[in-house]
């Protein structure tokens, strides 16, 4: 099937919310072709270079299908009037969660993009929408969009239209994926098949195979609610999420 472009956006660093964080999650629909590399779009750019972009994580995209849920959730928003509240790079009407595979292949425009992995939501969200716990409930809720790695490089436009054109492994949706890090999370029997799933970024692989040598959950403090390191190390708490 072929999927038009609800938007396409890029964004350039810029402080958030109330701390006054370095956050590239402000994105704006561009109105021609941009170039797409190896990395992410030109125009576009993170705050956190650890964390965000990079080759397994070069384009984020967002479903739009989903803004009519959170608003029934969340109530009406100002970032929901339109794409980019959730900082993606993509956004689209019929493509979720449920559907889309690790190692699906879409192309778009001059280029050609594979997912590699779920988002996992970070405290800049509570920023951006100004709720203590929003990247909690994505999580939650299971509706975190995903990123692809760029398989071919190339010209980019908003008029473009995503075709999926291969498919690795249908059975591993993103929404199974979620269900095993964050549901069944200590279930050995989809930890190990993630483990070895080729087509899922290597820290998502080595996330898994981590889970099975400690037989425990990783800590998501940090990564939901933005604790500092020295509340952490009071608390003794250590996370080894992939990134």
């Amino acid at each position: 099937m072929i999927y038009p472009l609800c938007a396409l956006l890029t964004g350039q660093v810029n402080a958030l919310g109330r701390r006054g964080a370095p956050s590239g999650i402000a994105k704006s629909p561009v109105a021609g072709p941009i170039m797409l590399g190896p990395t992410g779009f030109e125009g576009d750019a993170q705050g956190d270079t650890k964390h965000h972009g990079g080759p397994e994580k070069a384009v984020h995209h967002y479903p739009f299908d989903h803004y009519a849920t959170w608003t029934a959730e969340i109530g009406p928003h100002a970032r929901l009037a339109e794409p980019g509240a959730f900082g993606e790079n993509l956004s689209t009407l019929g493509l979720t969660e449920d559907v889309v595979a690790i190692g699906d292949v879409f192309s778009l425009g001059g280029a050609v993009l594979e997912v590699s992995q779920g988002r996992q939501p970070c405290w800049k969200l509570n920023e951006r929408f100004d709720i203590p716990d929003m990247a909690r409930r994505v999580q939650t809720s299971g509706r975190t969009g995903w990123y692809y790695r760029v398989l071919q490089p190339g010209a980019i436009g908003p008029t473009d239209r995503l075709e999926r054109i291969g498919r690795a492994d249908p059975a591993w949706t993103l929404r199974r994926i979620w269900h095993c890090f964050y549901v069944d999370r200590l279930n050995p029997i989809e930890l190990e098949a993630l483990a070895r799933l080729p087509k899922l970024a290597e820290g998502w692989r080595r996330h898994a195979e981590r889970r099975l040598e400690t037989q425990s959950v990783e800590d998501w403090t940090r990564r939901l609610d933005g604790a500092s390191e020295k509340n952490r190390a009071a608390d003794g708490k250590v996370s080894h999420e992939p990134g």
